[in-house]
């Protein structure tokens, strides 16, 4: 039987693979995200040439799907603003199975994201807990994080970057593709991008915006712009 030492040893030494593989899965994909933004800029431009062409008027922010603008501009995915959100269960790095049913009458706040290998990803949710006056002045009631990573690294991401943010586990992808989350990501269809989604007390969607499309992927977004996006994604619905 191993020592209480050497099973130490052996988890520092898992851990130390672990984060290996991931900061070569980081750089693996900021060199595709370079890449990729070399060859979204091209055919951008093409594409620009052709629309003005065609139209003799249409501008890029006009072919905007979502809004943002600029850097942060966004898509809004399906389901959308309206819908009812779809069903869902997953397990918690807060240790209990998060069901989303169980929250009607709040406001909740989902946040898909690329997981792991993503320190922006990260870095967005710590960002998020130290202004939790934002959310609530939106009249967010509670945020979770949803990613396709298992529930044992989650937890131990969670513990080492001190989030206290549910962080979900949907390894099997059933609830990020019902969301449709995982078509705005790098990694393709097998990983989710960077979306935000609202939905109210009554268990329908009032917000939505995937910011991680190509070509322009993002993983992390101004707390100050994500507020004011989702500010006036709630007022459209509410206007609705």
């Amino acid at each position: 039987m191993a020592s209480r030492q050497q099973l130490k040893q052996q988890a520092r030494e898992e851990r130390q693979r672990q984060e290996a593989e991931a900061s070569r899965a980081a750089r693996a994909r900021a060199l595709r995200l370079r890449l990729l933004g070399t060859l979204g800029a091209a055919v951008a431009v093409l594409a620009a040439v052709f629309a003005i062409s065609a139209t003799g008027s249409r501008t890029a922010s006009q072919a905007e799907p979502g809004g943002g603008g600029g850097e942060f501009a966004f898509a809004v995915g399906n389901p959308g603003p309206g819908a009812p959100a779809p069903a869902m269960r997953l397990p918690s790095t807060t240790g209990k199975t998060y069901d989303l049913l169980e929250r009607r009458g709040k406001t909740v706040l989902l946040y898909f994201q690329e997981g792991l290998g993503c320190q922006p990803c990260w870095d967005q949710i710590k960002d998020l807990e130290k202004r939790p006056e934002q959310l609530r002045s939106l009249g967010i009631d509670e945020m979770v994080s949803v990613t396709t990573n298992d529930l044992e690294n989650l937890r131990q991401k969670a513990r080492d970057e001190g989030i206290k943010t549910p962080v979900l586990a949907d390894p099997d992808l059933a609830v990020s593709e019902a969301y449709a989350a995982n078509q705005y990501g790098m990694m393709g269809t097998s990983a989710d991008g960077h979306s935000f989604i609202v939905v109210g007390p009554d268990g329908k969607i009032r917000h939505r915006a995937d910011y991680g499309g190509a070509p322009n992927y993002t993983m992390y977004v101004p707390v100050e712009t994500l507020v004011a996006d989702i500010r006036t994604g709630l007022g459209r619905s509410a206007g609705a």
